[in-house]
Formats: structure tokens, sequence, C-alpha cells
């Protein structure tokens, strides 16, 4: 009997084995071969590994998919202590069904014998796996045993941040704030949105708290389409930092500003809601359509142009906002995947575009305008350098510091250069739930004439 008709069988006697089948295939597909998780589970990609499961099992997949990348390195040391002879190089794959029935085991509520009874079964399917189904019993039954031992001893900077993104961060901010940073990604991640009107009476209606930044911070878990305010357009999901950038260029009516990278479209429907006449522009015709689908239910308006921004040529706009391509660091905490698919190379690609974005925005913004350039990354080269670099090679620009009152009178986010520099340890709260931001730089720029 073939692998394929053995799955379908066991599937129909064990419901759960699919779900737990598709969470190792993916968990290997994000770690060994550099997929993203959002692409895993977007509508595109669901029929390669979740096809037949219906939502409530695609959301248990995600689940037991994001538990595992965020508690990674727990997971991996746990399992080496009870893996005395490492695992079968015939059988690495045993590896990821381990990873998922751990994430379960140590992090989510799902009973124990179910866990270990679903990765043998597993572990069963495959001639090459099938050897280890012991092995596997014993290594998980152990897990399951030394449990609060194992969670007493994980450490978020040691354990659960890879190396070489520790040492990077104990050398930028070091080792408490670099700890803190890791302590916050392990966290659930917070859910923001930015209204156009009134926010105090929104917090009301939704139930949120209101930022001092002026976002709101949702308390419920309710789905986000079924909220008051969402088909009416009346606001959308965006993280408190991100939300910071946008409302440094004060735009308003008669102002034209183009968006770099404008796709999803968070920062470039604050812009047109504030009235400026908006540009957004992308190089994926993909992403462009789901800002144009975001701003039909927001019902905003935005021209927008397919372009790669390198090659841009447009009339001078009154101002730009550069929202760079980056290696996303900031946002760990809401894409645990982050941590394991980049690499150190990757910054130096990321930092020479995004050193020409800049260039580009100064020769397409009018003299006297003023560009805005924001990552979601807490790596230096990707902010606080790219600016210090941008203004040694053009004598044209200035810094033009952000004001403590312009960013909900927090000081602590700004540098002493007067640049934005959030933190996922930043706007901490009794709950971790509703504590942190996305670690965010923004810098606000004018071009002298």
């Amino acid at each position: 009997m073939g692998s394929a008709e053995a799955q379908r069988l066991e599937a129909e006697q064990h419901p759960g084995l699919p779900v737990r089948l598709a969470a190792a295939a993916i968990l290997s597909d994000i770690v060994a071969k550099s997929h993203s998780l959002e692409d895993c589970f977007s509508a595109g990609a669901i029929p390669a590994r979740l096809g037949g499961l219906d939502a409530r099992d695609i959301a248990l997949a995600r689940s037991i998919v994001t538990v595992g990348l965020r508690r990674l390195g727990t997971i991996r040391a746990a399992l080496a202590e009870f893996l005395e002879k490492g695992l079968p190089r015939q059988a690495a794959h045993l590896e990821w069904t381990l990873i998922a029935a751990a994430a379960q085991i140590l992090f989510l509520e799902a009973p124990d014998h179910a866990a270990v009874d679903l990765a043998v079964r597993a572990t069963r399917l495959e001639s090459k796996t099938a050897p280890y189904a012991a092995l596997v019993n014993a290594v998980l039954r152990n897990l399951a045993r030394e449990r609060e031992r194992i969670l007493a001893q994980s450490d978020p900077l040691d354990h659960d941040t890879p190396p070489w993104l520790a040492a990077r961060w104990r050398k930028t901010y070091g080792e408490d704030l670099a700890r803190a940073i890791a302590a916050a990604n392990r966290c659930e991640p917070t859910l923001d949105l930015t209204v156009k009107s009134e926010p105090a009476d929104w917090a009301e209606r939704l139930g949120a708290r209101v930022l001092p930044t002026g976002s709101l911070r949702l308390l419920t878990h309710l789905p986000i389409a079924e909220l008051p305010g969402y088909a009416d357009g009346e606001w959308w999901v965006q993280d408190a930092a991100a939300a910071l950038p946008a409302r440094l260029l004060q735009a308003g009516p008669g102002r034209r500003i183009a968006d770099f990278c404008a796709a999803p479209g968070g920062k470039a429907a604050q812009l047109a809601a504030m009235g400026a006449e908006v540009i957004a522009i992308d190089r994926s015709a993909e992403r462009l359509k789901r800002l144009a689908a975001n701003f039909a239910r927001l019902r905003l308006h935005a021209d927008v142009i397919v372009a790669d921004i390198a090659t841009l040529k447009a009339a001078p706009f009154d101002a730009i906002l550069v929202d760079a391509p980056c290696l996303a660091t900031g946002t760990i905490r809401r894409h645990p995947d982050i941590a394991w698919i980049k690499k150190p190379s990757d910054i130096v690609a990321l930092a020479l575009t995004q050193s020409r974005m800049l260039d580009k925005a100064v020769e397409l913004v009018k003299p006297g305008g003023a560009i805005v350039y924001c990552t979601c990354s807490i790596e230096p080269e990707e902010g606080e350098m790219q600016i210090a670099a941008l203004l040694r090679r053009n004598p044209d620009v200035a810094r033009l510091p952000i004001e403590a009152a312009e960013v909900g009178s927090l000081p602590e986010i700004l540098n002493e250069n007067g640049e934005l520099r959030t933190l996922p340890s930043h706007l901490p709260a009794e709950e971790p739930r509703l504590s942190g931001l996305d670690g965010f730089f923004a810098a606000r720029l004018i071009r002298r004439g």
C-alpha cells in the first residue's frame, strides 16, 4: 500500500492526524526551505498542504506552526536532551513531526496522550520513519514528564532567538534590552487599529484601549470582520508603531504624496484619510490588488502605480513616504518565521536597496519637501546608519527632528537625533498580550531649497 493511501485510511480512523501531518510539513517548508508563514497559509497555498481541512483544522495547524516557530529553540534543545544519539540520518523528517508534537505538549492545550499517539501514527506512515515509532513515543513521553523543568529553564534570548540575532541585539542594545526584546517576541501579538475619527468613541464601541499614540488596542478575540465598523470602512488593522511614520508627514488637502512600497496600504490609507492626494507605488501587482481592495472597503482613493522605485520617473512630489523593504526583525512577535528564514547576509542586499530608494526619494521630492523613511527592522544598518550615510553623501538633505508630542508624548521611543526607534519591549502593560509595539525606525528629512 502506498504512503498516500495509508495516510488516507489513517486519516479516516484518526481525524486529528491530517492536521498534525500538515503542521509538520509546513514547519519543514518554513525552516528548511525558507518559505514564509503567510505564504504557507495563503489561499493559493492551501491546497498544497492543507487541502481537505476545514477552517477549524487550518486554524489549529496554524497555531501549531506558529508556536513551533516562536519557541523553536526551546523545543529543539528539549528534544536534543532526549535524543541521545541525535536524529537518524535516513529519517530526518522526523524532526518536524517531533517539533509539531512538542509544540502541542509544551505550549498548547492538547492532551499529551493525543499529541504522542498522533505523532507515533504519523511516524508509522512512512517506510523511512516507521522503524523509529518507539523512539518518537519515548522522546515525547519524556518531554511531557519534564514539561515544567523544560519551561523553567527556557530562556528567550539564549534559546528562542537565533544566535546571530541574539549577538546583534546584545551588541546594539546591551544585555538587558536584548533580553527584553526577546521576551516580548515570545508573547501573543497585540491587535491594534487605526480609526478614521473619534478614537474614544470607537474604543467604547469595540471594547478597546486608546493608546497614547492614538491607535486602539483590541481586547477581544472575535473575528475582525464581525466587529462594528469593519464593513463600513471606519478602521483598519495596523500596529500602533506602524501607524506613526505616516503621521509625521502632516498630510492634508492639496498635498501630493507618494508612498513607496505602499502595499498592503495601511500607511497610504492614513495619508488618504487626512485628505492628501496619494500615489501608491509598489513593484508587486498582486500586493497592489490587496491595497485596492482595502481602499475600496475604507472608501478611500489613491492613484495606484505598479513600478520599480529604482527606475521610477514622475513629477516632483510634495512629500514622500519611503516604507522600505527590510529584514523585518521588529515584527518577529507577529511573524515568528522571520527569525528562522532570514540570515545575516540579507542585510547587505537590503541596505543597498534602502539607500537607492532614499536617493530616489531625494530626487523626486520638491525642494522644501519632506521625506519620511521607515523600516520595521531593529537592525541599525536599516535605520540609524542609513540616515547617517544619506546625510554624509547628500548635503541638500537635513533631518527634521520628530518631537515627543507627535508620537504620543513618549520620549523613550525617540533617539538623540529626533528619530523614531520603537522596540517590542516598549509600551509595557500588566497583561503581556496588551503590551509592546512592533520594532520600527523612522526619520523625517527635508530637502533644502
